[in-house]
């Protein structure tokens, strides 16, 4: 942020008043306001003279310095007077001792802090530097951006005179580095795709500044848009050579070849990792590390760190640190290398135990300090037989000494507390599988599994690097098998490394059996099951009910409420046994009120719900209890974003309830969060009892496919269900999942598949006579009428639709035929009709309130508007839709509205307006899919060649030529036809 300009003295010594109520802005029009009311700053030359004195940070201009400010070297004769004049009417308007006469001249004195918007937008500049000099990117650009906000419109607009002039260039250059320092840090954050319309938009408003030019071919590149970028270095390097006659600074040119060498340290930012901190190790009393310990690195800084702070020259107490973990994450082997890493600063011994917390008999206290005295020294003679004189005895000894206390495998924060040193200079590593949360002062680390490259190093070592490097995706196979858990691996890596005629690909393929897996998952006396029965045996028979129903529902993670519902149980008594759960480290908490097994602790759920869950219809019920949940709830959301619409009245019924919203905001949060889960769900509804609820579970929870958020996973989701409801011969439900199938297609723009699937699901919904599907069938297939520009059959099938629509008094089906209506309308020529059309469906939104739904409306009379050339009009149509469909988090159709935003200001010969939107479009994604992203880009590239971006505008016409010949569409005619007549 170089060239800062200095801001404003707000207060200077002897300063009698401050005047906290007045404000004064220069960075726009200069205005001044008392206690937010405006406050008249007159005529332009007197506004002039106020800024001039703003600008002085303080000191006293002279008269003739005011006179050069305002006039230059032609003032008026009676220069001098208008000064005097001015700065009289200044001062009856402020506040008593601002404006001030001193030496023949004035200054503006004794503002409060932040009156001035410049001083405020320069104090914001410097802790945005300071923030990103410390590496901390987000606070900077939100600092950043609260400065640049400072701005509203032109500097010092509408006031006269050369030094305004001058002071308006500075302060505009300055505003301009500030905006390209947060653009900076946009693309260090990743934030490349949402820079590029910004960055459009800022290219066409100053197209000679180099340093933009360059951060839009870093965003374009960055978003894999590598000919663009390309594109933006031709058309800068033509126009420097028209108008400047020079080439591209050498920062520019640099970044052209880097692009064309795809550098990949061009690709992304990545933050330097700092060394670690390596510590010298020595063997003691400690169990052997083993040889092969990978990975762990952060674990390993982090403890060290408190064990270092046990050492130093400002430790006051001892220091004690807790791993918690799953069995088989690797908590000993962790604490063992770390401890022997730290031996060093513990000269006067270490000390180690395997209190065997898991076990049936756990080791006792006092028989742990008798041999933890004797091993430092103390006479058998000398040891105490209570495990209260034991226990002071032994913290008598350590005192003054510098011991390690590693206790292992620990039962809990009871067990561990009399074998804790009591004075500075030693410390203690404790492992066990519950959270030693009674632990009083103790730096607690919750040890997960290994990442994917740590589990595949570890993997690598063990085998051998020749055998997993022939194999390596294989290899990873494995390792996702094992949930990246370090004992599976272990195992499974020992088994391949023992066997030299298996190949990776024989073990993953072992592997991928997942009522197979645990079995396969054992060598020697080391095996994964056995592990987890160890947590499991001492469960209460609450918790282990609760752990083996649990693990049944598929999904990543299950929130509090839909546990609830698979237990059967209030929300409370729910929380208190997975709360124990996670304790016991057999559960994790994802987030708060959301939980999650592990891969393969999730197995051995599962496989001791069919060993011990009685009666066996209880696994069913679960699932039964959950599905309803989902579907409850789902619905509930439904009706809420789409009042009026009756397809929740046509749904499966439910026998356990869900849950139940008033705000919509909260109820989309509740979807989107849960959708992963949700769509698991459905998809384990597949082949059983549950089926037509799973259907109508995926169809009520369509916002997830609308908004693009979850649409690969929704897709196939929906072609599971369509092959599970055919196998099941149930023509109903197939019939709502080919509905299901073909809203998807639609959305990514597979118009031919989605022609094929809704013919299907009509004549599935017409053989059962299911009125709900029916309906919007025809909806979907006037749909693709249009798409295939067939806009007469289109109007019969939204004909038919509203009918049916009308017929089951689902008002909202009604407007959304009546909107699609208009559409076939415009393609049939009647643009008036159309107008009107759009307009009755627009009424039908209104009357059912501004929900989600009503954007659509609006979107429709907008398209029908354009057609008519009423553009102003068309504009405000679209700005409100933009508005809703953002609210509703409809990304999709939020850069379909910018689509169309940017059509209208092309046709109006806006087209610097229409680049900035079809970069909205694209960055934001549109309904259509690749169809739809080939018109942005058609559009796009019309709009950049008439503000003489020739070679970019070419780059977007040969990408969307591209994307219309794989479709196949006739619009890849007009493409080549643009590329024909470029020049």
């Amino acid at each position: 942020m170089d060239g800062v300009p200095r801001g404003p003295e707000q207060r200077r010594p002897g300063s009698s008043t401050e005047p906290e109520s007045l404000r004064f802005s220069v960075l726009g029009p200069v205005r001044a306001w008392r206690h937010d009311e405006p406050v008249a700053t007159g005529s332009p030359q007197q506004r002039a003279l106020l800024a001039a004195l703003l600008l002085r940070e303080g000191r006293t201009a002279t008269a003739a310095e005011l006179i050069d400010a305002l006039w230059g070297e032609e003032p008026p004769s009676q220069a001098l007077a208008a000064v005097r004049t001015y700065a009289s009417r200044l001062r009856k308007v402020l506040d008593p001792g601002v404006l001030v006469s001193e030496s023949g001249g004035y200054a503006v004195r004794g503002l409060g802090e932040g009156a001035l918007d410049l001083a405020a937008a320069q104090e914001l500049a410097a802790e945005a530097e300071k923030a990103r000099n410390t590496g901390d990117l987000c606070h900077a650009r939100e600092v950043l951006n609260r400065a640049l906000s400072r701005w509203d419109g032109e500097t010092l607009a509408g006031v006269p005179g050369p030094y305004a002039e001058a002071q308006r260039v500075r302060l505009e250059e300055w505003r301009l580095q500030l905006l390209e320092s947060r653009l900076d840090m946009d693309l260090d954050q990743g934030c490349h795709a949402e820079t590029v319309s910004e960055l459009t938009a800022l290219t066409a408003a100053h197209p000679l500044r180099e340093r933009l030019r360059e951060l839009l071919m870093l965003a374009l590149y960055r978003s894999g848009r590598q000919a663009e970028a390309l594109a933006v270095y031709a058309d800068t390097r033509r126009l420097l050579s028209d108008e400047l006659g020079v080439d591209p600074r050498p920062g520019l040119q640099e970044l052209q070849q880097r692009i064309l060498r795809a550098d990949p340290n061009l690709a992304e930012p990545s933050a330097p990792i700092a060394e670690p901190v390596t510590v010298p190790v020595r063997p003691a009393q400690l169990p052997a590390t083993v040889p092969d310990f990978t990975g762990r690195a952060s674990f390993v800084r982090e403890l060290s760190d408190v064990l270092a702070s046990a050492t130093g020259a400002q430790a006051q107490v001892m220091a004690v640190s807790a791993l918690a973990g799953i069995g088989g994450v690797g908590k000993t082997t962790l604490a063992v290398h770390v401890a022997h890493a730290a031996r060093s600063a513990f000269p006067d011994g270490q000390l180690y135990v395997d209190l065997q917390g898991a076990g049936a008999r756990s080791a006792e206290p006092e028989t742990v300090l008798g041999s933890f005295l004797r091993a430092l020294g103390t006479a058998d003679s000398a040891i105490p037989d209570s495990l209260e004189e034991r226990a002071a005895l032994y913290r008598s000894v350590l005192d003054g000494r510098r011991v390690l206390v590693l206790l292992d495998n620990a039962r809990d924060a009871a067990q561990v507390r009399p074998l804790l040193p009591g004075t500075a200079g030693c410390a203690a590593l404790v492992t066990s599988r519950v959270r030693m949360t009674g632990l009083a002062g103790a730096h607690l680390v919750d040890l997960d599994v290994m990442s994917p490259e740590e589990a595949l190093a570890l993997f690598t070592r063990i085998v051998g690097e020749e055998r997993v490097g022939a194999e390596r995706k294989a290899a990873l196979d494995v390792v996702a098998a094992c949930g990246f858990l370090p004992l599976a691996i272990r195992i499974a890596a020992s088994r391949l490394a023992a066997r030299r005629t298996w190949t990776v690909s024989v073990l993953a393929a072992k592997l991928a059996d997942e009522r197979r897996r645990l079995d396969e998952l054992q060598a020697g006396d080391l095996a994964v099951k056995a592990t987890f029965e160890l947590g499991y045996g001492q469960l209460e028979p609450a918790q282990a009910r609760a752990f083996r129903l649990l693990g049944l529902a598929d999904g990543p993670d299950i929130s509090l409420a839909a546990a609830a519902a698979v237990l059967d149980l209030p929300v409370e008594d729910t929380e208190d046994l997975l709360e124990s759960l996670v304790d016991t480290s057999l559960l994790e908490s994802a987030a708060p009120g959301r939980y999650r097994f592990h891969d393969l602790v999730r197995l051995y759920a599962r496989a001791c719900a069919e060993r011990d869950e009685q009666p066996p219809g209880e696994r069913e019920a679960a699932l039964s209890r959950v599905l309803d949940f989902y579907l409850a709830t789902a619905a509930g959301v439904y009706a809420i974003e789409r009042p009026g619409d009756r397809l929740v009245d046509g749904l499966e019924p439910t026998a356990h309830p869900g849950l139940g919203f008033t705000d919509g905001s909260a109820a989309l949060d509740w979807l989107y969060t849960e959708a992963s889960p949700l769509l698991a769900t459905v998809r384990q509804a597949a082949g059983t009892d549950r089926l037509r609820r799973g259907v109508d579970l995926l169809w009520a929870a369509k916002d997830l496919t609308e908004s693009g958020a979850n649409s690969h996973q929704y897709e196939t989701t929906a072609r599971a269900m369509c092959e599970a409801t055919r196998a099941g011969s149930d023509a109903r439900a197939e019939g709502r999942a080919r509905t299901v199938l073909t809203d998807v297609l639609l959305v990514s723009g597979r118009i031919q598949q989605a022609d094929e699937e809704a013919r299907l699901a009509m004549e599935l919904a017409d053989s059962v006579r299911d009125s709900t599907a029916s309906s919007w069938v025809a909806n979907n297939r006037g749909l693709i009428c249009l798409h295939q520009h067939r806009y007469a059959a289109g109007k019969d099938l939204f004909d038919q639709a509203i009918t049916g629509f009308r017929s089951t008094g689902n008002r909202a089906g009604e407007a959304s035929a009546l909107s699609n209506l208009s559409r076939a309308q415009l393609g049939m020529g009647y643009t008036a009709e159309a107008v009107e059309i759009a307009h009755q469906g627009l009424a039908v939104y209104l009357a059912l309130g501004r929900t989600m739904r009503l954007a659509n409306g609006h979107f429709a009379v907008g398209v029908a508007l354009a057609k008519a050339g009423r553009h102003a009009e068309a504009l405000g149509q679209f700005s409100e839709a933009t508005d809703i469909f953002a609210d509703h988090r409809q990304r999709l159709w939020e850069g379909a509205t910018n689509f169309r935003i940017a059509e209208v200001h092309l046709a109006a010969e806006r087209p610097s307006q229409a680049a900035q939107h079809a970069e909205q479009a694209l960055a934001l994604g549109c309904i259509g899919g690749d169809r739809m992203r080939g018109s942005v880009l058609t559009l796009l590239g019309r709009a950049l060649s008439v503000l003489g971006q020739a070679d970019r505008a070419k780059a977007c016409w040969r990408e969307a030529l591209c994307l219309f010949e794989q479709d196949g569409v006739a619009e890849a005619g007009e493409v080549r036809a643009l590329l024909a007549t470029a020049v």
